[in-house]
């Protein structure tokens, strides 16, 4: 099964990597999901919450305060200007 590999980094400190079945991320042009094969993409991240549905475990929420993201042969590279893991989620591996 295909799988992406995330990273979501704020300004200053790790936030979390691991594989995912989707991400799904509030833009400044609106909401959009990513699944492994998605066209490579740059955009501008809104103010939101970003949702991870890992390979295993239960869904990660990630609320940010803007930043960009990126995709490009499975691989998704979230930037946030700042950013907080919800409460039930734990920092993945780096």
């Amino acid at each position: 099964m295909a799988e992406l590999e995330v990273e979501i980094v704020a300004a200053d400190h790790f936030v979390w990597s691991g594989a995912a079945k989707m991400v799904k991320a509030r833009t400044s042009d609106g909401e959009i999901g990513i699944l492994p094969g998605h066209s490579p993409l740059l955009a501008i991240l809104a103010e939101g919450e970003l949702a991870i549905e890992p390979v295993s475990g239960d869904r990660i929420a990630v609320a940010v305060d803007g930043g960009f993201f990126s995709v490009d042969n499975d691989r998704v590279v979230i930037v946030a200007d700042n950013a907080q893991l919800g409460d039930a989620a734990t920092a993945g591996i780096r």
